[in-house]
């Protein structure tokens, strides 16, 4: 689909994106212990992908968001798999999405943040020590293969710091394919700590970013994101908070309750979000409410 054509139907309509892949991955026992994450169902399970976007589908999800959030050619790299066999299971991704969707919904190529490929967290914390030129470099060649894979648009997401924003931007400039870019914040402010207006305004620049927003926050804090995102970007929102459970890194267990409201739905969109779904232990039940309160 072309960016004038994911504008306009935005313009018409509220679009559904999908919940945590991941968390859907994990409830149908699959084991993602692995650096690569639900991308290493790529090559173990590929079927359980399919099933799993297929839950959220039926739940009434829109769009289906690849499992190629973790998945890089360094990654793979590690596991044996040379640069071809990396390529193939990178673009796996999308035909397996695509599969799941039987030309009833979108396909969005989850492009993660440098630090989801070191798997160590750093992507809540976007403090790599890598130049802008370092950043670009990594991004290139994962955004050029799922550009060309057959997705409908990019979900370049989870983005902690404005030196990434930058250079996945001017990457995304270069390419001209559409894209929604989707940072990562606690209250108002990248997980750096920079101001969040600042990314939303440097994407609003990009022609190719089609909507811009908010992904993997606490539900508490997505409608004020989302106003921001809206107001200075001056473009379609998106959003997609996790549940409101915290993930407890020394327990390596999620904490707390459940705060993921599809109530909430009325005022994102009131605030200029026209994609919007959930992200880590958001599930097709969710989605599901969500589905519902989109048409209500």
């Amino acid at each position: 689909m072309t960016v004038t054509g994911l504008l306009e139907a935005m313009t018409e309509q509220v679009v559904v994106v999908d919940g945590g892949l991941a968390t859907e991955l994990e409830r149908r026992g699959n084991v993602l212990s692995s650096a690569l994450w639900s991308a290493r169902l790529l090559v173990d399970a590929p079927g359980e992908i399919v099933e799993a976007h297929r839950a959220f589908f039926e739940a009434g999800a829109q769009v289906a968001t690849t499992a190629s959030y973790q998945a890089s050619f360094e990654g793979f790299a590690a596991l044996g798999f040379d640069r071809a066999e990396s390529e193939r299971l990178i673009a796996r991704s999308v035909e397996l999405a695509r599969t799941a969707a039987s030309g009833q919904g979108w396909v969005a190529a989850s492009v993660g943040p440098y630090g989801a490929v070191l798997a160590d967290g750093s992507e809540y914390r976007g403090d790599y020590g890598r130049s802008m030129e370092e950043l670009r470099t990594f991004h290139r060649s994962r955004l050029e293969l799922l550009a060309t894979a057959g997705a409908d648009v990019l979900a370049v997401e989870t983005v902690p710091c404005l030196a990434e924003v930058e250079a996945l931007l001017l990457e995304l400039d270069r390419l001209e394919v559409p894209a929604w870019l989707s940072i990562s914040c606690t209250g108002t402010r990248t997980r750096a700590g920079e101001p969040a207006a600042d990314a939303f305004r440097m994407a609003g620049d990009c022609p190719s970013v089609v909507a811009v927003g908010v992904n993997c926050v606490a539900p508490s804090d997505a409608g004020a994101l989302v106003k921001l995102a809206s107001t200075h970007s001056r473009k379609p929102a998106v959003v997609y908070p996790n549940s409101g459970e915290r993930w407890n890194s020394q327990r390596h267990a999620w904490a707390g309750s459940k705060t993921f409201q599809p109530a909430d739905v009325a005022t994102w969109v009131r605030h200029g979000a026209r994609l919007l779904g959930g992200c880590c232990r958001v599930g097709p039940t969710e989605i599901a409410d969500v589905a519902a309160a989109v048409r209500a």
